[in-house]
């Protein structure tokens, strides 16, 4: 269950790097994306990374891997 966590919290935070980055405009792919320079994505992709790395916090409460 703690793998899992894991592996949810940093597809989250991967998840809200790409969203950020597509909405700041340095990662302009694919090129007809609708997140490109929007600055709410900004924002959603920083709330996304967030919760994902809280779930790796949590998660390495619960029980650290061995």
């Amino acid at each position: 269950m703690v793998k899992l966590a894991y592996g949810l919290g940093g597809l989250l935070v991967l998840i809200g790097l790409v969203w950020m980055g597509q909405g700041s405009g340095y990662f302009p792919y694919p090129a007809e994306s609708f997140m490109i320079d929007q600055a709410p994505w900004i924002y959603r992709g920083a709330l996304v990374a967030i919760v994902g790395i809280v779930v790796i916090v949590l998660a390495r409460r619960k029980r650290p891997l061995p």
